[in-house]
């Protein structure tokens, strides 16, 4: 039961972060792409760049923000997932960047916050 619950937040995160992201100007290439790595959020592009989107939805700041959830554990496996990405659409030799996109449901409102380039591997 309590991961329907999750499941269900998290997509709203990524819908609500699909929105903000379109506002901005990005191009959703896709969502939830999986690798046996685990799964990216969102891919999109900003302009010339392919950007790898992880959204982290909270409903309480009590544990700390959504940002503050990608640990470098999580950005290595992001990086994994974006390189079997780029390879499968022969884009290897294109620009991208990481980006965070945290929603917070805290207190009845909703806040969102892009990071981009929110960490770099290389």
């Amino acid at each position: 039961m309590a991961g329907d619950h999750r499941q269900s937040l998290g997509k709203l995160g990524e819908d609500v972060a699909c929105v903000e992201l379109r506002r901005r100007g990005y191009v959703i290439l896709d969502r939830r792409y999986r690798t046996r790595f685990g799964e990216i959020d969102i891919v999109c592009r900003h302009g010339a760049t392919i950007v790898f989107v992880e959204v982290k939805t909270r409903t309480t700041d009590r544990f700390g923000g959504g940002a503050e959830a990608v640990t470098v554990p999580k950005q290595h496996r992001v990086a994994q997932m974006a390189v079997d990405f780029l390879s499968r659409q022969g884009l290897v030799d294109c620009r991208c960047r990481f980006d965070v996109v945290a929603v917070s449901l805290a207190r009845g409102t909703m806040h969102i916050e892009v990071y981009e380039n929110a960490f770099d591997l290389s």
